[in-house]
């Protein structure tokens, strides 16, 4: 007898595809309205990010070329390649959230009833995940500002960057994140309130 096949993430972040296009017609206007208004900015930020990997992949050939055709490895393609990404990974991380695709270890999640899941859901959005959120935001509004202000380079290569704008992307990715975390929480709680995840 086949068996019925497990939800992995790809498949939610294929459902998860276009903002809004799921959203069930007994969700409260102001509710659906803020889903997809989130959903929606969280889709161009990511697309808007993903462009950063063409510099960081071209960072990362060009040092490989150079160094290993030319022997003359650059002083600059392991900084630029470590910022690149790193301004690549948080500031990505709202769509990526927005998508359902941040690690979870939800092998007993995913056996409760869609009423549980969104109790849960909502009870630890507002318990741990804004809370903490916010505080990060805090401090690392207070780095990333530290650091454009002094000038702060790095100490650790020979080219020490500056590393105020890669410092900057910090609080602004949690603040995307922020911003998500909303529209999930609304799911969470619509999920609880009718026992139907919208898609």
């Amino acid at each position: 007898m086949p068996q019925t096949p497990e939800l992995t993430d790809e498949m939610i972040a294929a459902r998860r595809a276009d903002p809004g296009a799921g959203l069930p017609d007994d969700m409260p206007p102001w509710m659906s309205r803020t889903i997809v208004a989130i959903d929606t900015f969280s889709q161009w930020v990511g697309h808007a990010v993903s462009w950063i990997s063409i510099p960081l992949m071209f960072a990362m050939v060009y040092e490989v070329v150079a160094r290993y055709a030319f022997t003359a490895p650059t002083v600059w393609a392991y900084d630029v390649s470590r910022m690149l990404y790193g301004a690549l990974f948080v500031l990505g991380a709202g769509y990526a959230l927005s998508k359902g695709v941040h690690i979870r270890s939800d092998f007993l999640y995913r056996k409760w009833a869609v009423r549980t899941q969104g109790r849960v859901d909502t009870a630890l959005y507002l318990v741990f995940y804004f809370p903490a959120m916010l505080i990060f935001l805090w401090v690392s509004t207070k780095w990333g500002w530290t650091s454009v202000v002094g000038a702060e380079r790095g100490m650790d290569t020979a080219w020490m960057p500056l590393l105020g704008p890669v410092k900057s992307c910090l609080p602004i990715g949690i603040a995307f994140l922020v911003i998500q975390g909303i529209s999930e929480l609304l799911k969470s709680v619509h999920a609880a309130r009718t026992g139907r995840w919208p898609q």
